[in-house]
C-alpha cells in the first residue's frame, strides 16, 4: 500500500470515529433507561414513544441532512453536524423534566441524522468502489465502539456522579473532535475528481426502484439493530431481574463489541471477494443471504435459554449476525449511485431506520409491557430475511441478471 492510500484510511479513521461519538451520545439514553424510567414515571410502552420520537426526527431530517451535506461538502457538514449533536447531548444532562428531555432528543435527532450519510460521503470521496464494503466495515466499527462505550461509560460514571454527568461528558467530546477533523481534513484532502457534483438530478435519484428498494430493505435488515441497541439494558433488567449497573458492566456492551467484529468481518470478506472478482453486487448479496439465515436461528433461540450467560450469548450472536448484513447494504448506495450523491443515497438508509425505529419502538414496549421480551424475539427473528429478499429483488439488474 503506497504512503497516499495509507493516508487515505487514516481520514476514514477519523471519520469512523465521528460516528463512535454519534452513536455514544446516542446510545446513553439505553444505558441509563432503567434510572430514567424511575426518575419520569415511564412504563416501557412510553419509553418506547420517546425512543420513537427522537427517530421521527432522525428519520424526517436524514434526506435533507444528505442533501445539505453533497451541496455544502463533507467538511462543513460534519463539523456542523458533530458540535450540534453533542451540545443536544450535553442538554440532557441538564433535563428536569420530561418535557425537557423531549426538546433535547428531539434536538439530537435532527443533528444525528447526518452522521451516518457523512461517513457515507467520507467512504464515497477517499475511498475506491471494490474498498467500500471494507469503509463500511470500519464505521460500524466507529458505531460498535459508541454502542459498546455507552453502558460502559454509565456503569463507570453514574455510581459515583449520576447518569447526568455522563451525558455531559459525553457531550464534550463532539467539541474535541472537530478540530482534529478539519486538521486531518486539511492534510489529507479528498480527491478531487470524486469531488465532483453530480449532474443527475435528485428528481432522477427519486424515480429509481433502486433507491426504494434500498429504503425498503433496510426497514425490515435494521429490526434486530434497534432491538439490540436499545433494550439490551432493560432486557437483562426485567427478564433476568439484574441491577441497571450490573447489566451495563456484565452483559449490555458484549453485543456490541460482537457487532464490531462482525461488521469488520463482513466488510473484509466482501472486499476480499470483490478483489479475487466476483461481481460487487454478487459479494454482497452472498453475505447477506448467509448472515440472515444465522440471525433469524439465533434470535429465535433467545427465549430457551435458561441462564443469562447463554441468554448473553444468543443476544450476541444475534447483534452479530445482524450487523453483518448492515455493512453491506450501507455500501450500496455508493455503489449503486457513486460519491457525488453518497450523502442522500446513504441518508435515504438513514431515513427507513429512523422510520422503522419510530413504528417498531412503541409496538416493542407494549408487547414487553403485556408478555415480556420472548415474544418479541420470536416475532423479529426472520425480519432480516425478508428485507434481504426485498434487496435481492429490488437491485437486479434488468433481465433478471445479478
Amino acid at each position: 500500500m503506497t504512503p497516499a492510500n495509507r493516508l487515505r484510511w487514516v481520514a476514514i479513521i477519523i471519520a469512523m470515529l465521528s460516528s463512535t461519538l454519534n452513536y455514544l451520545d446516542r446510545q446513553l439514553l439505553a444505558a441509563s433507561a432503567p434510572a430514567l424510567k424511575m426518575e419520569f414515571h415511564l412504563s416501557n410502552t412510553e419509553y418506547g414513544k420517546l425512543l420513537s420520537v427522537f427517530s421521527i426526527v432522525y428519520a424526517v431530517t436524514a434526506p435533507f441532512a444528505g442533501a445539505f451535506i453533497d451541496r455544502v461538502g463533507l467538511n462543513a457538514g460534519v463539523s456542523i453536524a458533530v458540535l450540534t449533536w453533542s451540545l443536544a447531548g450535553a442538554m440532557t444532562g441538564w433535563t428536569h423534566s420530561f418535557r425537557e428531555l423531549l426538546a433535547s432528543r428531539t434536538l439530537l435527532g435532527v443533528a444525528e441524522a447526518a452522521g451516518i450519510p457523512c461517513f457515507g460521503k467520507a467512504n464515497g470521496v477517499y475511498l475506491e468502489p471494490g474498498e467500500l464494503a471494507l469503509g463500511s466495515a470500519f464505521n460500524q466499527v466507529g458505531v460498535s465502539l459508541g454502542l459498546t462505550l455507552a453502558p460502559i461509560t454509565m456503569a463507570l460514571i453514574a455510581p459515583h456522579y449520576g447518569w447526568r454527568a455522563a451525558f455531559i461528558f459525553c457531550g464534550a467530546l463532539g467539541f474535541i473532535w472537530t478540530p482534529i477533523w478539519w486538521l486531518t481534513a486539511k492534510k489529507i484532502p479528498a480527491r478531487p475528481e470524486k469531488s465532483a457534483r453530480s449532474t443527475e438530478r435528485f428528481s432522477d435519484l427519486l424515480r429509481d426502484r433502486r433507491l426504494w428498494g434500498l429504503v425498503v430493505s433496510t426497514i425490515f435488515i435494521m429490526a434486530l439493530y434497534t432491538l439490540w441497541t436499545n433494550w439490551t439494558t432493560i432486557y437483562f433488567v426485567e427478564q433476568w431481574h439484574l441491577t441497571q449497573a450490573e447489566a451495563n458492566a456484565r452483559f449490555a456492551w458484549i453485543p456490541q463489541v460482537a457487532a464490531t467484529v462482525g461488521g469488520f468481518l463482513s466488510g473484509w470478506v466482501a472486499f476480499r471477494w470483490i478483489r479475487k472478482g466476483m461481481p460487487v453486487r454478487a459479494a454482497r448479496m452472498r453475505i447477506s443471504w448467509i448472515c440472515a439465515v444465522a440471525a433469524l436461528v439465533t434470535t429465535a433461540a433467545v427465549p430457551y435459554t435458561p441462564n443469562v450467560p447463554l441468554a448473553a450469548v444468543a443476544v450476541t450472536l444475534s447483534a452479530f449476525w445482524g450487523i453483518c448484513i448492515s455493512t453491506n447494504l450501507y455500501a450500496m448506495p455508493i455503489d449503486l449511485f457513486g460519491p457525488a450523491r453518497a450523502g442522500f443515497g446513504v441518508a435515504a438508509l438513514t431515513f427507513a431506520y429512523g422510520a422503522m425505529q419510530a413504528m417498531f419502538s412503541p409496538v416493542i414496549g407494549k408487547v414487553v409491557d403485556r408478555v415480556g421480551f420472548n415474544t418479541v424475539c420470536l416475532g423479529m427473528s426472520a425480519i432480516p430475511l425478508v428485507g434481504v429478499a426485498i434487496l435481492s429483488i429490488s437491485t437486479r439488474e434488468k433481465g433478471g441478471r445479478a
